[in-house]
């Protein structure tokens, strides 16, 4: 076979795939799509989630709040896995 002979093999074969693909995609059915929703938002009954909500509407002035870094000191320690601390000191 020539080189002319293989591109003409070639470019009808490429041609065959395409007409296929475009009948198999014409004669497939839309399903319609679910839709997706979050889950709704649990309301907790955690107390600290409480005070949390209360400093952050609080603003900046929380940062001065003592009930607010205890709080949020009990937090990071919550999520970080370690234990109540034992002494005040830092």
């Amino acid at each position: 076979m020539d080189g002319k002979m293989l591109a003409r093999l070639a470019a009808i074969v490429f041609v065959a795939i395409a007409i296929t693909a475009s009948l198999i995609e014409i004669s497939r059915k839309d399903e319609p799509v679910p839709k997706l929703t979050a889950p709704a938002a649990q309301l907790s009954d955690d107390p600290a989630r409480a005070d949390l909500r209360r400093c952050q509407q609080m603003g900046r002035a929380a940062l001065d709040d003592e009930d607010c870094l205890k709080v949020w000191q009990q937090t990071r320690d919550r999520f970080l896995g370690r234990g109540p601390k034992t002494g005040e000191g830092r």
